[in-house]
């Protein structure tokens, strides 16, 4: 159905179209209520490992896997904030349903799913176990927030200009946060183990490293992902904007069945892959285009090679 036709269709039944904008509004509800849940999960996992690591030798089986069962959902829950925000987003659009109320209530949503409830996974999970470090993980979860509220800023002032190249209607400026929310929230429902509860030593490349590193990478890693979220690397947001004919619907539809039965099936790793792949999939291509722009730079069309072998046999 275009927007004419649903147009058309809306002035027939004023009734229905009022039905119909209170469904992207209600799914950016549950999107702020899944990130509202991860909070308190979050915070409730740290409130049963406790900030210390002696603290976490004195719990039982039972609380433990309370502890890990809490930081599971919380991972979970900015899942399902990723799914509300992409859903809402496309149904408004397929519904002609778009609002000024609508952008500016899903960016304060996407603040608190992607923002603060990620934020506070890293911090209570992972960050939080080095007790000396804990100061810097509170930095750098802060970090990682206020990069993803400058990034959400600043999509909202480019969307409102007008394109100028049908190119930039392809790409995102910036990760999305919602891909760096994803990928925290992926490492954490692959081990929800919290690292503060890791009382064993990792065997790398013949050397013992305490588990407290991985505290340490994961401060780098959300780090890295608070830059890239401010940065000017670009992200596909798979849109086909050059006219060409994609995907046929049935491939589509084929596609979308084998992922939903894909992560059922193997959430944990599949999850990980693919906000793995995304997240570094921007800085990748931006490697390989200066790379080739040196390549052909240097060498636009043979010629700096050719007249150098001239040279030589003169």
């Amino acid at each position: 159905m275009d927007n004419k036709t649903s147009e058309k269709f809306y002035r027939r039944r004023p009734d229905l179209r009022k039905g119909v904008y209170i469904v992207p509004s209600l799914l950016t509800t549950a999107n702020i209520f899944c990130g509202f849940y991860s909070v308190l999960e979050s915070l409730k996992g740290f409130q049963k490992v406790g900030p210390s690591f002696l603290q976490s030798l004195n719990l039982s089986t039972s609380q433990a896997q309370t502890a890990i069962n809490h930081f599971d959902i919380a991972a979970i829950c900015i899942g399902f904030s990723v799914l509300f925000d992409f859903l809402d987003g496309r149904i408004a659009r397929m519904t002609n349903t778009t609002s000024e109320f609508g952008v500016e209530l899903d960016s304060l949503a996407d603040v608190l799913s992607f923002g603060i409830a990620p934020a506070v996974l890293a911090f209570a999970w992972g960050s939080s176990s080095i007790v000396e470090l804990q100061k810097i993980g509170w930095a750098v979860s802060f970090m990682f927030l206020v990069c993803g509220a400058l990034r959400l800023a600043r999509f909202n002032v480019l969307a409102r200009k007008p394109a100028q190249d049908k190119s930039s209607k392809k790409y995102f400026v910036g990760m999305p946060i919602p891909a760096g929310a994803s990928l925290i929230a992926a490492i954490v429902h692959f081990t929800p183990t919290p690292i503060i509860m890791r009382k064993t030593q990792i065997e790398l490349l013949g050397f013992n490293v305490d588990a407290s590193l991985y505290s340490v990478m994961l401060m780098m890693l959300t780090a890295l992902l608070a830059l890239l979220m401010v940065s000017t690397v670009r992200y596909s947001n798979f849109k086909n904007t050059s006219g060409k004919p994609g995907m046929s619907k049935n491939q589509m539809v084929l596609l979308a069945a084998v992922m939903v039965i894909a992560i059922y099936q193997w959430s944990q790793v599949v999850l990980l892959i693919m906000s793995t792949c995304y997240v570094f999939l921007g800085p990748a291509a931006k490697i390989f285009s200066l790379l080739s722009r040196r390549a052909s730079a240097e060498d636009p069309s043979g010629t700096v090679s050719h007249d150098i072998s001239l040279n030589q046999q003169s």
